[in-house]
Order: structure tokens, then sequence, then C-alpha cells
């Protein structure tokens, strides 16, 4: 369950698709810097849809083995004790409502000690600080909770019955969870959660229960069949491409850029995420920013919505470097590594001679420059030596050139480009017993080389892209503060 879909795929023990489907959704904003979901209307109705589906193209004399859900996160969902959502979820860190929550906590336990403990310092990425929120503007709707979900283990719920939480999504509801321990950190978690019990912690790959009858009814999967617990739909997605071992990078071309990598041992950065990783005692660092595809849409949509081809061409037509113009891609805040909800877009070195291509060009130039800012960041703790290249921004000619080119990182495209629904079912395959736990699916179809050709270029160009945030922070922020809402 995406932030743009629900995909679903039925996978044979080789990793061989055998039938997909996918329904596509967006995100409610009934607010500025709210974003929600429905999570029984829109997540619960499509995954129960999309099982039908697939069970219905189930080979003849074929049977499923194993389930196991993905979705978007760290999001909050809190229901009652029949499991109804008692407010629609809300999300990961786009959603920036709880602003003044990660203020009190952090002075209320102290930034270095929420490191320390969590890995991660308290952002719009974190779960806690949205409890907080909850407890504190709708009491309502937390006294009647018996219960709160991230998305994927609301969905295992709704399937098994069974309260439990895989531990890369708990190492992200910060500071819930002990990351250093990987285990909850059980006397914040009961200052911030209250009466509400913690759920079971499991690994991803363990199977939490079997489907219950009404959801069997509901989903067309067989009564019985065994749930595996899932994980954030991004982590289920570097699974499925092989991003298993110390120094394994992925790079998420989405809505928003999301990037990990697995780290041989523990490591804290205030400006990434430290978190659990997929497999059992794993670690991770992650990175995410808040846009990326969305921004280059918003741009299709305010220059008259031309074509993605049409589009393309003008920016392949303008050279690296954009003929002077960089584009700071904060157009909705930014998350890692400046974690500012109130940083905002700025376009430099724009003249009469720039066209509708320069300013594509250079957002996704921008973009990119980031992403080298955050991989830099990754190499503190474990030098990168694998980057795995996924997500339907690869369609762009520009954008991954960009990003090697910038970085000086070669990048490698899988062959299976399903994404996360495809390292769900190797979850659930690794779960049941089917096939090996070190069992990888993945194949390498191309590789993104560097163009050694535009690295003076882009360092120079980079050395002016970091400067602009800093400079222009008090004047967007007083901006952003005139903002309706």
């Amino acid at each position: 369950m995406g932030t743009g879909s629900t995909k679903g795929v039925l996978v044979d023990i080789s990793g061989t698709v055998i039938a997909s489907e996918a329904i596509a959704h967006g995100m409610d904003l009934p607010r500025p810097g709210w974003a929600e979901a429905d999570a029984e209307g829109m997540w619960w109705r499509e995954v129960c849809a999309i099982s039908n589906a697939l069970m219905s193209q189930l080979p003849p004399g074929g049977r499923v083995a194993g389930m196991c859900v993905s979705g978007v996160g760290p999001c909050l969902v809190l229901c009652d004790s029949d499991l109804r959502p008692l407010r629609p979820a809300i999300l990961y860190g786009v959603d920036t409502r709880a602003t003044e929550e990660i203020a009190s906590l952090t002075e209320e336990f102290g930034e270095s000690k929420i490191l320390e403990r969590a890995g991660t310092l308290l952002s719009s990425q974190a779960l806690g600080p949205k409890l907080e929120w909850v407890r504190r503007h709708e009491p309502h709707v937390f006294d009647a909770a018996r219960g709160w979900y991230g998305s994927n283990s609301y969905i295992a719920a709704k399937l098994t019955g069974e309260y439990a939480i895989d531990h890369h999504t708990a190492s992200q509801c910060d500071p819930l969870y002990a990351t250093r321990e990987l285990d909850w950190n059980y006397e914040w978690a009961q200052r911030i959660c209250g009466p509400l019990p913690l759920p079971r912690l499991v690994w991803p790959n363990e199977v939490v229960g079997g489907v219950l009858p009404e959801a069997a009814a509901a989903t067309g999967v067989p009564e019985g069949t065994p749930v595996v617990a899932g994980t954030v739909d991004a982590y289920s997605e570097a699974f499925s491409v092989g991003v298993r071992r110390p120094g394994d990078q992925m790079l998420m071309y989405g809505s928003t850029m999301f990037l990990i990598q697995v780290i041989d041992e523990y490591h804290s950065d205030p400006t990434l995420w430290t978190t659990a990783g997929v497999d059992r005692d794993s670690l991770a660092l992650a990175a995410g920013t808040s846009t990326a595809g969305s921004l280059i849409g918003w741009l299709q949509k305010v220059t008259g919505g031309a074509s993605f081809e049409d589009l393309m061409a003008e920016a392949t037509g303008v050279p690296p470097g954009c003929e002077g113009l960089l584009v700071l891609p904060y157009f909705a805040g930014e998350r890692t590594p400046v974690f500012d909800p109130q940083a905002r877009g700025v376009v430099a070195g724009l003249t009469l001679r720039h066209g509708r291509g320069h300013l594509f060009r250079a957002a996704y130039e921008g973009i990119s420059f980031g992403i080298r800012q955050i991989l830099e960041r990754f190499d503190d703790a474990h030098a990168g030596n694998r980057t795995v290249a996924v997500g339907g921004g690869l369609r762009s000619p520009i954008w991954a050139q960009a990003v090697s080119d910038i970085t000086g990182r070669p990048q490698l495209v899988p062959e299976q480009a399903i994404g996360a629904s495809y390292g769900d079912a190797l979850l659930a395959a690794i779960g049941v017993g089917l096939v090996p736990p070190s069992t990888d699916w993945a194949k390498i179809a191309r590789e993104i080389k560097p163009d050694p050709r535009n690295r003076a270029l882009y360092d120079d160009l980079y050395d002016t892209w970091r400067e602009l945030y800093p400079a222009t922070k008090p004047q967007v922020h007083r901006l952003a503060a005139t903002e309706p809402g």
C-alpha cells in the first residue's frame, strides 16, 4: 500500500510473477501540513479487491502458501476494540501537524538522550509526537482507542486478529523504540501511549497468524493461510532488489525520494534515521525527501500540462548545469537532512533566456544534489559499495543519470521493477519456509554510469547549491509564516 497506489502480486517460489494487480489512490490533505488516509475504506478495501483478483488467477491445482502486506509508514491508525479506525490514518513524514509535540517531547526527554536511545531525533517522520498530538487535540479519540497500528500491522490485524508490529516499523515510531537494543523503550513508550498496550514485536518475515474466516470471505484468501508481518513499503522494496548486505544502498525514485543503506554496526546521525532492518537483528540507515516526482508533476501542471515526453525532450536539450539555474526542491518543506517543515522551494539564477526545459532539468538536478548530500552522510557510517535504483522516476531520461553524474556513483537497475509487493512475496516465501532466508530473486538489467565529463561542473554547482538553504532560511521562514492556516 503505497502513497499513490496499492499493488499486489502472485508469485511462485522461483520468483516468477504469475499475476499482478494495482489500484491507484491519493492521500487526503484536509489542512495545511496534514496528510491522511482512510485505513478501512481505502487500504483494507483495496487489499480485499486485489487479493480477490489475484486468487482468481491462481493456476489450476495451485494453492496459496503465504501472504504478506507492506505499507507506507510510519503511520498512525488508532482503533477501537473491534478494530474500527477512530479517525483517518495520520501519514508518515509528509504530515507535519505535530510540530509543537516534537518540540515538547524533545525538551522533556532531551535531544541527546533521544538520539542515543532511538538513534534518530524527533521529526515529522516520528510516530510518537503524532500520538501525543491526538492525546492533546483529540482526547475523545485517544480515550476510545484500544490499540495503535501502522498501515501494514493494521492489515495484518484485519487478516489474523493479532496485535503485532514488525521491528522495522517500530524503530520508526520514535521515541517509543530503543534501536540499539532492538526492543521497546518501555519507559518513554508508557509515557506517550498511556493505557494503550504496545503491540507484540516480530520481524518482517515472521508469521503473525492465520487468515480468519471473516477475512477469508472478504479477501478470497483461504482460511488459515499464514500471514507474514511485512514492513514499511520502502524497506520491502529494498528487500525485493537484494539490498541486504552492509554497504548496499537503495534509491527509490517516486513522489518523494527514499534512501536506505544497510550497516554492519549501530550508528546514529542527527540528520538521518537509524532503524532496525528487514532481516533479523539487522540495522539500516534511511533518509527521505519531502518532494521528488511530486515536484516534477507540479511543474508539469503549472507550466501548461504538456505531455511528459515533450517536457523531457525540452529538458534533454538543456546542457548539464542548466546554464546557471539552480533549484532548492523544498516545495513541501524538507525531511532529511534539514528536517525543516518551514523550508520552501528556491529557484536561483533565473533569467529571461531560461525556458521550461531549464526549469525541469534544474528541478531534477536540485533533487539530485540533495541525494548527494544524504549519501555523504551515509558514508560516515559505512561506505556504500552497491547502489540499486528503483521506482517510477526511472522512466525519466534525465533524473537517474543526473544522480549518477552528481554523486559519482553507478546505479544498478533491476529487471523486476514491481516494487514492494514483490518483496512482500519473498518475505512470505521465507516466512513459511518455502525458500531459504538467504534467497534473492533480484536480477540486474542495466547499469547507469556517471559521465566523468560533468563531474567538475557539478562539484562546483553542488557547493553553491549547499549554500542556498542556510542563505535563504530566514526569509523563507518569514514567508511560510504568512501562509493561510
